[in-house]
């Protein structure tokens, strides 16, 4: 191996290791909002009766992502997470269907009247 390619893996390494930090750090907060979505997917799920869909295609989303950061932290990928690529989609849920909040009937419309 040439000198030059030696600096140049040097230096590939040691910008890794930074991003590497960088994702723990992000790894830590989405960890906190993780357990904020169960939580509050719990109290939802105890006052309706069945999930929220807002917060399981959120928690599936957040779960793919927490994924990827972990799978470019052990070098099992090179491609680095969300904002370098795009924020994974949520996958249809396996478990129970979520509340249906049927629409609001459009209200009567109290008019004058015309003289």
């Amino acid at each position: 191996m040439s000198e030059e390619s030696k600096e140049l893996e040097r230096e590939s390494i040691l910008l890794r290791i930074l991003w590497m930090v960088l994702f723990t750090i992000v790894w830590q907060l989405s960890e906190l909002v993780l357990g904020a979505v169960v939580l509050l997917q719990l109290g939802y799920r105890l006052f309706y009766g069945a999930p929220n869909a807002s917060l399981l295609g959120f928690g599936d989303s957040l779960s793919q992502y927490l994924a990827q950061i972990g799978r470019f932290g052990t070098f099992n990928s090179d491609d680095k997470p969300w904002p370098f690529s795009d924020w994974p989609t949520p996958r249809a849920p396996q478990g129970e269907a979520p509340h249906a909040v049927p629409p609001a009937p459009h209200p009567v419309r109290d008019e004058e009247p015309k003289l």
